[in-house]
């Protein structure tokens, strides 16, 4: 049989990519060697947010004393919050399996390999089938990096993966990096019980993040209880009577510390060996494989999407880059943008953020103006008890349009979509600024920081500098 599309990889790139092109008529093939959704549904986004949810609830009942309320002789099942997260995992895929099937695309578990532009082989155990294809879309995600730390090997020292199918809280634990997964596992163990350490090798955590951000969430977390050790290198690990014995260089001398689990949370890398990409001529490096706009590879008819391309590595892009794939190898002409992709940094309270950040704009040599505004003036996030959290705006100088917005705050997550509609569209904070929004309402912050751009600000005294 003769396919218009074949996508290898079933994660949240490869099978929005595979519904897309049904959609548009194509007779579709998708191969996934491990399980539908990929790492963001079984063993990224969903399972951690849904540990994340269970935190919440358990730090909301110990301190519902601050709302009037008494609760008594409270606890926590870590065991039933892990079969709740299996759960909820196993429900979301069964409904991607429907998807799939309502869309009468063919799948077929196995390791998918090119054999060429139009063909390519799936690997099920000893058996091997050749499939030919119009068009190829590879969307085969990333997988944890290995430190060359001596001691990596340990039976207690594990990747993401690995930590998400633990049954029990552990005493303490080290987490290596401090960026988006490793913050966010500390932030779910430690309100659990865990004594939680994070070690990070350059000067501040959550590299890459507006700084203004970064300022304000490092007391938050430390408030919390983790441990912050920055400007400090793993040098080895070594199993001890007590556990796991790290030791640590700050820069100034080493140092120990004994823990029963190590996290190795120190980024991710795309999967590119074993895809057959030198049979096909497809180019690429450890980075990723090369795409273009329309995530269009070298050769004619293989596209590229998600994690396996090195750039935007968040779930979203990878489904929107799909979309963008799976329109052009059904004959049309999408291309992909990038000027407005949000992140999430799901921690209590949540980071968001989209465009360019100050130090960015600065970068670039353009003319900005930025404001903020703080959660702890808004109503809503008052009467929450949510007032940690901060909006930061930068817009620029001459034309107002905004360039970034950042959330840290209550349901950043949902709030930062006003900031990626702005500067999708082209937007001026002046536009945000004189929009309605509902009150008492979290949105409400996004307005006032907006309107902090042009000194309209009513419910607090901005900080705000001319740049």
């Amino acid at each position: 049989m003769l396919y218009d599309v074949a996508v290898i990889g079933g994660g949240p790139g490869g099978y929005v990519a595979a519904i897309r092109a049904a959609q548009l008529g194509g007779k579709v093939l998708l191969v996934e060697q491990d399980k539908l959704g990929g790492v963001c549904l079984n063993r990224g986004c969903i399972p951690t947010k849904t540990l994340l949810k269970s935190a919440e609830k358990w730090q909301e009942l110990k301190n519902c004393h601050e709302f009037g309320l008494q609760a008594d002789n409270i606890g926590f099942d870590f065991a039933a919050i892990t079969q709740r997260k299996n759960q909820v995992v196993e429900k979301l895929r069964g409904g991607i399996e429907q998807l799939i099937k309502s869309n009468a695309i063919d799948m077929v578990y196995g390791v998918g390999a090119l054999e060429g532009g139009d063909r390519l082989s799936v690997r099920q155990g000893d058996k091997e089938i050749s499939y030919e294809t119009k068009n190829i879309i590879i969307a085969t995600g990333s997988k944890p990096m290995v430190l060359p730390i001596p001691g990596q090997d340990l039976l207690d020292v594990i990747d993401s993966n690995q930590l998400l199918e633990i049954t029990h809280v552990p005493r303490s634990m080290l987490v290596i990096g401090a960026g988006a997964v490793g913050i966010e596992f500390a932030a779910i163990f430690q309100s659990f019980g865990c004594e939680v350490t994070v070690v990070e090798m350059l000067p501040s955590i959550l590299p890459g993040i507006d700084s203004d951000m970064v300022k304000r969430m490092g007391p938050i977390l430390r408030k919390q209880g983790i441990k912050m050790l920055t400007n400090t290198k793993v040098k080895s690990m070594e199993k001890s009577n007590e556990g796991i014995k790290v030791f640590l260089d700050n820069g100034k001398g080493l140092q120990e510390i004994v823990v029963e689990r190590v996290l190795v949370a120190t980024g991710r890398k795309p999967v590119v060996d074993g895809l057959g990409l030198e049979v096909a001529g497809v180019e690429y490096n450890l980075a990723g494989i090369h795409v273009n706009r329309k995530m269009a590879t070298n050769i004619p008819g293989i596209y590229a999407i998600g994690d396996s391309t090195g750039q935007e590595m968040w779930a979203h892009a990878a489904s929107a880059e799909g979309m963008v794939a799976a329109e052009n190898a059904m004959g049309g002409n999408a291309l992909m943008d990038y000027s407005a992709v949000p992140g999430c940094i799901f921690t209590t309270p949540e980071l968001a953020m989209v465009g360019l950040s100050e130090q960015e704009a600065l970068g670039q040599k353009m003319e900005i103006k930025v404001s903020k505004f703080n959660f702890a003036s808004n109503g809503k996030a008052v009467s929450m008890g949510e007032t940690d959290g901060l909006v930061k705006i930068i817009a620029h100088a001459r034309s107002d349009k905004v360039l970034g917005m950042f959330i840290l705050g209550a349901h950043a997550s949902d709030l930062i979509m006003e900031g990626a509609i702005a500067i999708r569209n082209g937007l001026t904070a002046e536009e945000i600024a004189r929009t309605i929004h509902p009150h008492p309402s979290l949105s409400e912050t996004v307005m006032e920081s907006a309107h902090g751009i042009n000194d309209t600000v009513i419910h607090q005294l901005i900080i705000k500098g001319w740049k």
